[in-house]
C-alpha cells in the first residue's frame, strides 16, 4: 500500500485525487462504485503494476478526497465522463484498460461507446453493459434500497442518525448479502443493519477505517446524486453496440445478479448481442465485493484479461 501514490489533478474546474502506482506502457485505469472510492481496488492495483503495467484509480467528484462540485445535486454521469476523458488528457495517456465495478461501470460504458479509439478492453465486476439497473428495478417494492435513496431526504435523514463509518459499515455488511436490499415499509435502510452484525470476514477494521475517514470528509451529497439520483439519465448514442474485448466477472451471490430479469440477461447469451467480444466467468460465492472478497482470483482473471489483449 505504501507504494501507492496520491496526486491531484485540475479537471473541469475541480482538483480530483489520483492513487497510482506502477511505470508500465500500458494504463489500467480503475473506476469505483458506492460505497466505495479507490481504495476498493487497492488488491487489484499492486497486482497489475507487479505484472508491468501502469495503475490509475481515481476518486469520482465528490467521493474520497476528490473535491465536490458547487452543487452536487446537479452532478451527472455525464461529468464523470468528462472528469474521465480529463484525467487521460491530463496525463498524456491515449489508451486504456477499464475496469469498473457497480456504477463504476457506466463512465466506463460511456467512455467504450463515444470515445472508442482510447479503449482498449473493458473488465466489469458484477456491471454489464448495457443495460443500466433502470431496466431491471422498475418491479421492484418500495423498500428497495435505489428507491428509497431516490427520495429526496429521505436518505440524509437514515444517514443523519450516524457517522460516516457506520453508514460505510452498514452498507458494506448489507451489500455482501446476497439478497436484494428491500426495506419494510416502516424501516429505513441502515435500520435493516443490527449493530452487532460483524463485518464480513474479508473487510477488516482498518479498511472500514480507510473509508469512513474519506467519506467523514467527502459526506454523501454527491454520492446520492450519482449514481441515485441521476441513473435515469439519457445519452444520444444511436450504436449502443460494444466492440472492444470485456470481460464480465459476476459473483454469483451478488445480489444485483438478482434484479428482475439481470441473471436470465447474462446467462441466456443476450449479453453477447450488446457486446459480441464478451468473456463471463461466474464466481460461485462471490458478493457485491468481489474484488476485495476474493482478490487472488479477481487478480488471476484480470491479468489473464489484460495479457491476452495487451
Amino acid at each position: 500500500m505504501d507504494q501507492i501514490q496520491h496526486n491531484f489533478i485540475d479537471v473541469n474546474g475541480l482538483k480530483l485525487h489520483v492513487a497510482e502506482i506502477g511505470s508500465g506502457p500500458t494504463t489500467v485505469v480503475f473506476l469505483h462504485g458506492f460505497p466505495e472510492i479507490w481504495y476498493s481496488w487497492r488488491h487489484q492495483m499492486i497486482a497489475v503494476a507487479k505484472a508491468g503495467f501502469r495503475a490509475i484509480a481515481p476518486d469520482h467528484r465528490g467521493y474520497g478526497l476528490s473535491e465536490s462540485p458547487p452543487e452536487p445535486e446537479k452532478a451527472s454521469f455525464s461529468d464523470l465522463l468528462a472528469d474521465l476523458v480529463g484525467i487521460l488528457d491530463f496525463l498524456g495517456i491515449d489508451k486504456v484498460f477499464l475496469v469498473a465495478k457497480d456504477f463504476g461501470g457506466r463512465p466506463a460504458y460511456l467512455l467504450t461507446v463515444f470515445h472508442p479509439e482510447r479503449v482498449l478492453g473493458v473488465v466489469t465486476v458484477g456491471a454489464s453493459f448495457p443495460p443500466g439497473p433502470s431496466v431491471y428495478i422498475k418491479n421492484l417494492p418500495e423498500g428497495f434500497y435505489i428507491l428509497r435513496w431516490q427520495e429526496p431526504g429521505r436518505a440524509e435523514a437514515d444517514f443523519g442518525r450516524f457517522d460516516a463509518k457506520t453508514i460505510v459499515r452498514n452498507i458494506y455488511i448489507l451489500f455482501s448479502r446476497p439478497e436484494i436490499p428491500i426495506a419494510a415499509e416502516n424501516q429505513e435502510v441502515m435500520d435493516m443493519v443490527d449493530p452487532s452484525t460483524p463485518l464480513p470476514p474479508w473487510f477488516t477494521e482498518e479498511d472500514l477505517t480507510a473509508y469512513g475517514t474519506l467519506y467523514e470528509k467527502s459526506g454523501f451529497r454527491t454520492a446520492l446524486q450519482v449514481p441515485y439520483r441521476s441513473i435515469n439519465e439519457q445519452f444520444n448514442k444511436t450504436n449502443p453496440k460494444v466492440e472492444v474485448p470485456m470481460l464480465l466477472i459476476m459473483g454469483e451471490k451478488d445480489f444485483s445478479f438478482k434484479f428482475p430479469g439481470r441473471e436470465e440477461y447474462i446467462r441466456s447469451g443476450k449479453a453477447k448481442a450488446d457486446v459480441p467480444n464478451l468473456e463471463i466467468t461466474f464466481l460461485p460465492e462471490g458478493s457485491h465485493f468481489a474484488q476485495e472478497q476474493f482478490p487472488e482470483q479477481v487478480n488471476q482473471l484480470l491479468l489473464a484479461f489484460l495479457t491476452k489483449h495487451v
